[in-house]
């Protein structure tokens, strides 16, 4: 019906004389009723007959905390008409029937007692009907809670969650295999789920917070409070949030405080959420502006499952005054020092993950033809802090440098050698030492490192087999020629550190481009002889089309 029919409604009921019609405002409406009647009814309106006129009677009702649909079930009442009661209206009705003093201390059978009893043999029994009660309590929320009705059903639904917690919804899966979706429930608890359940996340902010908060108290499993928090995040922000451009201002606001209001709900404790889902919220907290407080209480939820995490969770964009970075570094920094600050140090898988998933992010980002070699510097000293202590060799962020090489040509070889200062040639496994040793892409003083580097460890290994093994002939004859091939490699550095020495005279002199154009052999290529990388002395350079394998990584490049 409309408001215009309700009015009509009212009238054809009153058809008393206008001196003992009493003309209410509900809301945007006035509404007319038989002012006898109603004082039957309600004390309230008794109370002020006795003392006040028609006119101020007016303004002294014009509050009445209602909409002209509950005030109609009123008017039908007063009037002995069967008032039709549900789960959507019991609420608004005991609010109003309530504000009127319509109980049974001023008239027996009154209509306050018969909601109430409806209400409490109808909605309280039943979890659906609760979460219907309290969504058409937003208009009288206030009042809602004055009188009790919410804490009773916040009652009854802390003891249906206390029984059973799925009352809340299936908790969220997760999977330590980073290729699967987390985000589903697990498919055994499905089968003794229960039926339809009226979802706990349509309910206002208002409720909801109160909600939760009670149930933490009353110890429901964290991982059901949890699954009801970020799906609450998802249908109030994730599913509306249309971009920053088009968002206005109130509506911001509006999602910043949900978002707060969440990260302060949302237990501590790891696995509790898949880490890509919380990466989401901290996200949309980012992207909101939400308070430092709040951006770092997901951070450190983060943190403290960052092993199961995937490299595009790390692909987090920097907001305000940082936009000029690519990538939001410091944040990743903070999460990592929360994961080292809480991990047990005796599970080293945790630590293993952690350093292959920030090479793998290396890999990633050296691929952006934006990103700025600062920042590259930045996340490769990162990648080499989290392989400390794992035994781990460099050839994973090796791989990324050279990736960050081929996508960033016009890098000076004194810019290259900053970027290289953040790998360790000592980790360096022998197979991405031979093909470093070849690589043209890498400065000449980190070529020199790699070859040392191989030739230390070629004595250590040679000291090793001396020491333990017994020293037959055969040995002896393959520890003399390894000997001599110590000897050969340390000529073959001298006379590269000599030909380098050469070749920055020469540069100091301006007389590389007159030896290229006299034909005759570049520095480089002469190296490359020396250290075995040409099969024969008229080759002076590598083969254009050949491709060249990162160990380990099967990732083609082409020279």
């Amino acid at each position: 019906m409309t408001e215009r029919r309700y009015v009509d409604t009212l009238l054809r009921m009153t058809k008393s004389a206008s001196s003992t019609e009493l003309e209410v405002q509900v809301g945007s409406m006035p509404l007319s009723l038989d002012k006898e009647l109603l004082a039957s009814k309600s004390a309230k309106v008794a109370a002020l007959l006795k003392e006040n006129s028609n006119a101020d009677l007016y303004y002294l009702l014009h509050d009445i905390p209602a909409d002209s649909e509950t005030f109609d079930l009123v008017a039908r009442f007063c009037h002995g008409c069967a008032v039709q009661m549900s789960t959507e209206n019991i609420v608004p009705l005991i609010c109003l029937s309530f504000y009127l003093g319509m109980d049974e201390n001023h008239c027996n059978n009154n209509l306050l007692s018969k909601a109430v009893t409806f209400f409490e043999q109808t909605v309280l029994p039943s979890w659906n009907e609760i979460i219907k009660a309290l969504r058409s309590s937003d208009k009288s929320l206030q009042q809602t809670m004055q009188i009790g009705l919410f804490d009773a059903c916040l009652q009854a639904m802390i003891a249906k969650a206390s029984d059973n917690p799925r009352h809340l919804g299936e908790p969220i899966i997760v999977s330590t295999d980073k290729g699967d979706d987390s985000d589903r429930p697990n498919a055994k608890r499905r089968l003794f789920a229960l039926d339809w359940q009226e979802d706990l996340t349509t309910l206002s902010l208002q409720l909801y917070e109160p909600i939760i908060y009670t149930m933490k108290q009353h110890e429901i499993p964290p991982t059901y409070i949890s699954a009801s928090i970020y799906r609450y995040a998802k249908k109030w922000i994730f599913h509306c949030n249309n971009g920053r451009e088009t968002m206005s201002i109130y509506k911001r606001k509006s999602q910043r405080n949900v978002i707060e209001t969440l990260e302060k709900l949302l237990p501590h404790g790891r696995e509790l959420l898949p880490c890509t889902l919380l990466f989401e919220m901290l996200r949309c907290a980012i992207n909101l502006e939400a308070s430092s407080v709040s951006r770092k209480g997901f951070e450190i939820r983060i943190g403290k499952q960052l092993d199961q995490a995937k490299v595009k969770d790390l692909l987090i964009l920097p907001q305000g005054y940082a936009k000029e970075v690519q990538y939001d570094i410091e944040c990743i920094r903070r999460i990592l020092k929360v994961f080292y600050s809480n991990y047990d140090s005796s599970d080293a898988s945790g630590f293993i993950s952690v350093a292959e998933l920030m090479e793998e992010f290396l890999a990633e980002v050296a691929c952006d033809m934006d990103l700025m070699i600062d920042s590259f510097i930045s996340l490769a000293e990162m990648s080499m802090a989290a392989a400390l202590g794992t035994k781990r060799n460099s050839d994973g962020i090796y791989r990324a440098i050279d990736i960050y090489f081929e996508k960033h040509a016009y890098l000076t070889e004194k810019e290259k050698e900053q970027v290289c200062k953040a790998l360790d040639f000592r980790k360096m496994s022998p197979e991405a030492c031979e093909h470093a040793a070849k690589n043209e892409r890498l400065p000449v003083r980190a070529v020199v490192q790699v070859l040392f580097m191989a030739q230390l460890q070629m004595r250590e290994t040679l000291a090793r087999t001396a020491y333990y093994d017994d020293k037959s002939e055969k040995e002896e004859k393959e520890e003399d020629e390894g000997r001599m091939e110590m000897e050969k490699m340390s000529i073959k550095v001298k006379e590269l550190e000599k030909d380098c020495r050469e070749m920055k005279q020469e540069i100091t002199n301006g007389c590389i481009r007159q030896r290229v154009n006299k034909g005759k052999v570049s520095l480089w290529s002469e190296m490359k002889r020396k250290f075995g990388c040409m099969t024969s002395m008229g080759d002076f350079h590598c083969p254009a089309k050949k491709k060249k394998e990162h160990p380990k990584c099967g990732i083609h490049h082409n020279s």
